[in-house]
């Protein structure tokens, strides 16, 4: 088994996720990020192109990437962004795959060190979808991190069409899923929310 073929019930009872919290605005405190004008104008550049392709490859290249080099240019570069890494953790138990996209808390950009956030594009545009899928990579940063020896005690995932943004967090054995869709339109909100991830504030 790989990441891609969990769903939520099935890596929820896999790993044991002792309780899962969905709630409406669960990152609604956080404070929203202004995005540059160089993400401005990239995003009414590709947004038309992304759509009209309408594929997962083009609106990750041409929308999900660029945010996360955003999110990478607000913190100064010290975090890295992997883009299609092999993330294998524990082949045993089904953590192994490819992932579309990981944020590290380590500005390394050859070897992943530390983590943080994971990324899942949307089959379908269908963001519930990759849920499970999200899931399992955020189960594998977590065991990662344990075995790194990384104080990191969230861990945060996404899954996303480029246009809409859905946000988990991983505490522990309690999996919290925000039931609130973030559209592209609010970049600012979904910088701001990617940036508290880092900040491990949300």
């Amino acid at each position: 088994m790989a990441y891609s073929n969990f769903t939520l019930s099935e890596v929820k009872k896999a790993f044991q996720i002792v309780e899962t919290v969905e709630s409406v605005n669960l990152f609604s405190h956080v404070e929203p990020k202004t995005p540059s004008s160089v993400l401005t104008a990239v995003l009414e550049r590709n947004m038309q192109v992304a759509l009209a392709v309408n594929t997962e490859k083009a609106k990750s290249e041409l929308i999900t990437a660029n945010v996360l080099i955003e999110l990478r240019e607000k913190f100064d570069r010290r975090i890295g962004v992997f883009s299609g890494i092999d993330f294998n953790v524990d082949a045993e138990n089904g953590l192994t795959g490819v992932c579309d996209f990981l944020v590290s808390l380590s500005p390394a950009r050859f070897v992943l060190e530390a983590p943080v956030i994971i990324l899942v594009e949307a089959k379908k545009d269908d963001l519930t979808v990759g849920l499970g899928q999200c899931v399992a990579e955020m189960i594998a940063a977590q065991r990662f991190n344990k075995e790194n020896g990384n104080d990191i005690p969230c861990i945060y995932g996404a899954t996303t069409s480029g246009t809409e943004w859905l946000f988990l967090k991983l505490e522990g054995q309690t999996l919290y899923i925000d039931t609130e869709f973030y559209s592209i339109h609010e970049c600012d909100k979904i910088l701001g929310i990617l940036a508290s991830m880092v900040e491990q504030k949300a």
